[in-house]
């Protein structure tokens, strides 16, 4: 049995990890914490997993790390620095520290539609991104519409691929979304919407959309259980994305 860790538990997604990690036969929930609580009941646990937001979630991980803790952490914002920092706590702390798994999506699908958006994002002109979440996320762009621009834009490079055109001399702020290695990422907050994002490709004469939705949050809990699975065998001390878990 894995003795599993959330932190975040009385939130959206960490209450569905919470009901998730107590559904399956090889996991035990021995910790629940959220914001205020106090994180020691986490020691008992071999694999914390974190749904926080941005402002807590480089506590936490430093925390984890300094009590020898594996980390599946599904919160938003990680950029190089982040990811740096946590590669600095990890080499300071050597002699404790457990492996740390940070995915922008625990979404099959989504993981998916990142790794097919990269392979065909060379073969055509043009290529944008929308993402669409609920009102109450409080990051944009979301970390796998991030994350899929970062991916887009370096097999474009590596293909030698030149920017995607664009006459836009004049526009209001933020019209033309936001630019994330030459890319450009659009964000939407609706009601009534969950997770969901296309990656638009523009060629002469046709156009080829690569497009996931996720209609509950239930729809993550197989990628992150998997995540909890296999953290701890993970072959470095920091993995991105849980494409190598998929075996992609």
């Amino acid at each position: 049995m894995i003795k599993v860790g959330v932190l975040g538990a009385r939130g959206r997604m960490g209450s569905e990890v919470c009901r998730a990690v107590e559904g399956a036969d090889d996991m035990e929930l021995v910790a629940a914490v959220d914001e205020g609580d106090d994180r020691e009941p986490l020691t008992g646990a071999e694999v914390v997993v974190d749904f926080t937001h941005p402002g807590v979630v480089m506590d936490n991980l430093r925390w984890c790390v300094q009590h020898g803790l594996h980390a599946v952490v599904g919160t938003s914002g990680f950029d190089a620095s982040r990811l740096d920092a946590v590669r600095a706590w990890q080499a300071e702390y050597a002699d404790v520290s457990g492996n740390v798994l940070i995915a922008p999506n625990f979404g099959i699908g989504a993981v998916l539609m990142m790794h097919f958006a990269e392979k065909a994002a060379p073969f055509f002109e043009s290529v944008e991104i929308v993402e669409l979440h609920h009102p109450k996320k409080v990051d944009a762009p979301s970390g796998t519409a991030y994350r899929t621009a970062e991916v887009v834009a370096e097999a474009r490079a590596k293909a030698g691929v030149p920017a995607s055109p664009d006459a836009t001399t004049s526009e209001l702020d933020g019209a033309r979304g936001t630019d994330v290695g030459g890319v450009r990422v659009h964000a939407v907050r609706l009601s009534g919407l969950i997770a969901h994002q296309e990656v638009l490709l523009g060629g002469h004469g046709e156009v080829l959309t690569v497009r996931h939705d996720s209609m509950n949050r239930e729809s993550f809990m197989p990628g992150v259980l998997l995540g909890v699975r296999k953290v701890a065998d993970l072959p470095e001390r920091l993995t991105v994305g849980i494409e190598s878990l998929l075996g992609l």
